[in-house]
């Protein structure tokens, strides 16, 4: 599956963005679909995790609270609501799927997801 993420734009301090993951193809059952973002200069990081199935979720400590990720499963479509943005939140944001036959413990690692799409620009400015 292919994916895209869309969203991102330049928003001042405290304001909101909602990101985009679109798939060109369907989700399955074990599958999970992860937000990471990389400023420049800096290593990528984990923001969020989903599982598709039940839709239950994992942040980073520097989200929590924040954002939140969800899905759409009739779009094939997962979606990160960011609010309180700051000017650390700046950075290109991507999606990712870990996908596995069987039900997975949620991980943070970038390694273990399989396939990336395009990132989008996330810019705040303070």
């Amino acid at each position: 599956v292919q994916l895209q993420a869309s969203g991102g734009g330049l928003v001042q301090a405290g304001g909101s963005l909602r990101l985009s993951c679109a798939a060109s193809g369907p989700f399955f059952s074990n599958d999970h679909i992860g937000w990471f973002r990389q400023a420049p200069g800096q290593e990528r990081e984990f923001v969020a995790v989903i599982n598709w199935r039940a839709g239950k979720t994992n942040y980073a400590d520097s989200v929590k609270g924040r954002f939140t990720i969800s899905r759409d499963v009739v779009k094939d479509t997962v979606l990160l609501q960011m609010n309180g943005l700051k000017s650390e939140d700046t950075a290109v944001y991507c999606c990712a799927t870990r996908r596995s036959q069987r039900a997975t413990p949620f991980s943070s690692f970038a390694y273990d997801y399989n396939e990336w799409g395009q990132g989008t620009q996330v810019t705040v400015s303070s």
